[in-house]
């Protein structure tokens, strides 16, 4: 780390390399997109349309894909320069993001030689990715002694503990919220502005869980070396943010699976680290309906041949109402908003 050069006290806070990864990662990304716009434009790694999408998406033919891989270095970049790196958690985060993002390179390659959405990763093939990646990441908590204690959102004290439960529960998370991250990526910038809201909210939790006296203060558990990780959580809203400016409406690139998963397994490594795995439910509000969707429309015509939505994932179903683009993705980013405001503000509720 850079800092270590400079005879700089306050390099030492927390709070002062959140902000420097945070504005590392912004110039890290909004310098290289364009040059990778450019480069995807000429080789022609294009995102292929789904053929059932609805019929506003065939204006999307031809926007490039995997525009992930920029923002994913751009925070691996920063956190390496301001993080800690012999901090057992910061090298469980550095992998769950470096692991995810390879899966979802390899899926949107497999896409763009063939030309074709459904032609990635079989399904099977990505969960049973997911879920080493997954486990590979527990390991390094298990090695760091991380917690096993289950805690419940607005109830201070644990409920019990889960002992070597907890390898499949943590698993579970990761998998699930990579995977639901990965279906909201539909539209311009739905994905991108809830996962900024979400990782704030995150590195909240993680600086306060791994600060003694501000966890003391709210009764929340204290876990040493956790508050490092709200560093590369600032880093990755700064590269997000950078990413938006070239992915908002109508988008000049999509972040692709490389991008998606990566910040799905990254989201569910933090509730798991700050121990709020059900608080994520909140926090991640968006995700969830998105994925249940999914799970009812498919579930649903399983058993009874009926669809439950239009189409989902139910941005889709919004779409297909006659909902414009950019309606949807806002109302979706004010109920992200809220849902986190939400989740923030029971750290005050006993």
């Amino acid at each position: 780390m850079f800092y270590r050069f400079l005879d700089i006290n306050i390099l030492q806070y927390i709070s002062v390399r959140a902000g420097l990864g945070f504005f590392i990662g912004f110039v890290f990304t909004i310098y290289f997109m364009p040059k990778f716009i450019k480069w995807a434009r000429k080789r022609k790694a294009n995102q292929p349309i789904y053929e059932y999408a609805p019929e506003t998406h065939k204006v999307k033919v031809g926007t490039p894909t995997m525009g992930g891989i920029v923002f994913i270095a751009g925070t691996l970049f920063a956190t390496i320069l301001t993080a800690k790196l012999n901090n057992l958690y910061v090298i469980g985060a550095i992998l769950s993001i470096a692991l995810f993002s390879a899966i979802g390179v390899k899926d949107d390659l497999s896409k763009i030689f063939a030309n074709k959405n459904d032609s990635g990763l079989s399904p099977r093939a990505k969960l049973i990715l997911q879920f080493v990646a997954s486990l590979i990441v527990v390991g390094v908590l298990l090695f760091a002694n991380h917690t096993t204690m289950f805690y419940a959102p607005f109830y201070k004290m644990p409920l019990f503990d889960m002992g070597l439960f907890a390898i499949a529960f943590w698993v579970l998370v990761m998998v699930a919220t990579s995977n639901a991250v990965n279906l909201t990526d539909g539209l311009d910038g739905l994905a991108t502005v809830p996962s900024i809201i979400a990782f704030f909210t995150l590195s909240v939790l993680v600086y306060i869980t791994g600060h003694v006296i501000f966890s003391g203060y709210l009764l929340l558990p204290y876990i040493a070396d956790v508050g490092e990780l709200s560093v590369i959580g600032a880093s990755f809203i700064g590269s997000l943010i950078a990413f938006l400016w070239f992915n908002s409406h109508p988008a000049q690139v999509f972040m692709g699976d490389s991008g998606s998963l990566a910040m799905g397994g990254f989201m569910g490594y933090l509730a798991i680290v700050a121990k709020s795995e059900v608080l994520l439910i909140l926090i991640g509000l968006i995700f969830v309906i998105e994925a249940v969707s999914v799970i009812l429309q498919v579930g649903s015509y399983k058993y009874r041949q009926k669809r439950v939505f239009l189409m989902a994932p139910i941005h889709h179903h919004f779409e297909k109402k006659g909902w414009h683009e950019n309606k949807i993705i806002i109302r979706f980013w004010i109920i992200a908003f809220m849902a986190n405001l939400l989740a923030i503000l029971s750290l005050k509720i006993r």
